[in-house]
Order: C-alpha cells, then structure tokens, then sequence
C-alpha cells in the first residue's frame, strides 16, 4: 500500500507518492523532471484572504480609467471596457470578443471560481457540483490573459506618449498590482485545489481504491472506470488514451497559414491630420525602437515573432520526431512541450495593444487608431497554436518507450 496519496506526473505518467515537500518546496517527476507542485508559505486561510484582496484589485483595474490623455485642449480617459466597446463598435467584433474574453470574463472568472473553491475548502463544506467547477476552472486558466494585458498597457503607453499629454490614473496602477496577485494566485490550479481538498478529506484520496487509470481532469489515480466516468470528479474518462496526432497537424498547418496574413496584412491603420498610414507587427517593433524603448521592443519582437514561429517549429519538430530515442531525449522532448505550453498565451501581446491604441489615441480629426486586418489573423494564429499544444500528448512518447523497454526484458521475468 502507498503510504500517501498517488499523484500521475501530467507529462510522463509516472506515478508517485505525493510526500509533503516542505515550505517553500517543490516535488518533481523522478522520470521526465516535471514540477508535480509546490508547497508556499501562506496558509489557506492567507490565500483567501489574497484572492479577496485580487478581487477588489481587479474591480479597481477595471473599473478606473488607465490613463488620461490630452491633446490641443481635448482630453480623454479610457478604461479597458471602452476600449473594448469602442472596437466593437467600430465593427472589429472578433477582435473585441477575443479580447474582451481573454482580457477581461476569463479572468474575472478564474478569480472567483479559485476565491469560491478555497473557501468552500476551508469551511469543510465543499459544493456537491464541486468536480464542474473545478474542470470549468481547469479549461479557463490557459485562456485567462490578463497578465498578458497589464504589459500591452505599458507597450501601449509608451506608444501614444508621442502623440498627446499623459497622466498615469487608478487603474493603471490597479492593474500592476494586479500583476503580482494573479501570479501568486495562479498556483492554485484545479489539481492544487483538489489536492487541498484531499489533504483536508473532503474528496476520496488518489489511488486509495487501486490503480490503472488517471482522470486529467482531476489527477486522481483509480482503477478502470466500470461507468467510463471518474470516480472522484465525473469527468469522462472513455476517451482515448492520447490525443490524435491528425488533429494536431491540422491545427498547426492551419496557424501557419493564418500567420501569413497577420505578419504581411497591417495590424494597425493610423490617421492624423497628416494623413493615413500603415502598421504592420514589425513595423511596431521597428517604431518603438526609434522611440528609444529598445526593452520594449525586444519584448514586442520576442512576443509578437519569434514566439509563434517557435511554437509551430516546436510542435512540427515533435510531431515528426515522434520515435523513441531513450530517456534523456525524450526528456528534452518534454523540456520543449513545456516551453511551447509555457509561451503560449503571450502572443496575444499585439492584439491587446491594437484595442488599447484604439482607445487612446481616440481624437477625431487630429488622431484615430484601427485595427487592421491582421489583428484577427494574429489572433487566430494564438488560438491554434495553444489548442494544438493543449491536443498534443508528451506521454505518447514515454508510453512507446516503456513498450519498448519491456520488449526488451527477457521473457519469463
């Protein structure tokens, strides 16, 4: 028998027993070198107080306008919602939905559904519907960009600096607090919240009823399911064992294709009184350059360039390597999932900062900002890649290995 709860390393499949690490300690895959998790300082009691106090700082940063902004006697503040409301209006309604969604509902939820768990757990009253909740959370968390959005706010102020009289206002300042807060509040993902739920016994133990089975929804390690549904949280567990690699292909080949348009097409057309012109991605990066902020445009480049050719060069690369070559490669191989997973969100720098330009530079007859054509390709480009990353499965890897490393034991042993 295990003397503790079983934990499947999400990667690999290795199964351990989950010890406590320790404060400030992490535990890691003994076989592939994936962080399982990670034990903070803060109580529970602590962190419902912390994600109370991100709540109230998330309403502040939305709430409040960003900047105030002058230009020939006309003055403008501008929160995130009406940037929002002002591309839609103007017709660009993939580009606000996408964006209204990632940058603003997605969060709002993630907050709430993690403050709600983590209260529910420490009153010892968890909600019967708490395996929904929990997978809900689960498939939000990747698409919650607001940390993405809190730098296109910098990029875009340094921007529109040029053009009119800048004053910094709340919610600027609530959404680089805010920064910080979903950071650390970020640790609680739905598996580190069922693991709270486990350790406070509210929810049966991983691999106390057998093995053979682990649900991705919830990581609880159970023997087959007679009903093909998990025995802890309800998830559908009667799909097959890895994603389909046809499915991945499509939605790579697809992203490249879209990424095409988004880097030939402009992502943003300027008018001023002195006319009409033309943005495209590296024409922003080549612009802020000029403006003296190099850190910023390294971080456009780098976000905007050479992060989605890296994730389609990544994920072609696994794709087509696909062949056991032995622990250590295909660790590596699993180093750079990770790394595609990792960078998958913060492409969406552009397309934020195209919206909050939109906002800013708002002066009819001395300056207006549009979302181009590319904005929409861009936008595409980061749905498929970070849906093809989600569909690719590093343990298909690992599972062709150990087949192959039994194939090799000599029989009757």
């Amino acid at each position: 028998m295990p003397r503790g709860p079983l934990i499947a390393c999400p990667h690999c499949d290795t199964l351990h027993v989950r010890l406590d690490p320790g404060v400030r300690g992490r535990a890691e895959c003994r076989c592939c070198g994936t962080e399982l998790y990670r034990r903070g300082w803060l109580s529970l009691a602590q962190w419902v107080a912390l994600g109370w106090t991100c709540l109230v700082v998330f309403a502040i940063a939305q709430w409040f306008p960003i900047v105030r902004l002058s230009i020939q006697g006309l003055d403008l503040s501008l929160t995130y919602w009406q940037a929002l409301r002002l591309c839609w209006d103007r017709g660009y309604y993939g580009v606000s939905l996408m964006t209204g969604l990632a940058g603003f509902w997605f969060p709002l939820l993630q907050i709430a559904l993690t403050l709600w768990v983590m209260q529910a757990i420490a009153a010892r009253r968890p909600p019967p519907d708490l395996g929904r909740v929990l997978r809900l959370l689960g498939r939000l968390a990747p698409w919650s960009m607001a940390t993405v959005l809190i730098l296109a706010i910098l990029v875009s102020v340094v921007k529109v600096a040029s053009l009119a009289r800048l004053q910094v206002e709340p919610g600027m300042l609530g959404f680089l607090a805010l920064c910080f807060l979903l950071t650390g509040l970020g640790r609680w993902d739905a598996h580190a919240l069922w693991r709270q739920a486990e350790d406070a016994g509210l929810v049966p133990v991983s691999g106390a009823q057998g093995r053979g089975r682990v649900c991705d929804a919830c990581g609880c390690v159970q023997p087959h399911p007679a009903s093909g549904h998990c025995l802890r949280c309800g998830a559908d567990m009667g799909h097959a064992r890895h994603g389909s690699v046809a499915q991945v292909w499509a939605l790579v080949l697809a992203a490249a294709i879209f990424y095409i348009p988004a880097n030939a097409l402009p992502i943003m057309e300027v008018r001023t009184a002195l006319g009409r012109s033309d943005h495209t991605i590296l024409g922003g990066v080549i612009e802020l350059w000029r403006y003296g902020s190099w850190d910023l445009a390294v971080i456009v480049f780098v976000a905007s360039v050479l992060v989605p050719v890296t994730k389609l060069f990544a994920l072609a690369f696994l794709l087509l390597r696909d062949r056991p070559m032995g622990a250590r490669v295909q660790r590596q191989r699993t180093r750079l999932y990770e790394v595609v997973e990792f960078i998958g969100q913060w492409s969406m720098l552009d397309v934020f900062v195209v919206v909050l330009m939109a906002g800013m530079a708002n002066f009819p007859g001395l300056s207006q900002i549009s979302a181009g054509p590319a904005a929409l390709n861009f936008g595409a480009v980061v749905v498929l890649t970070m849906v093809a990353a989600m569909r690719y499965d590093p343990r298909r890897g690992w599972d062709v290995l150990r087949d192959t490393w039994l194939a090799k034991e000599p029989h009757g042993h």
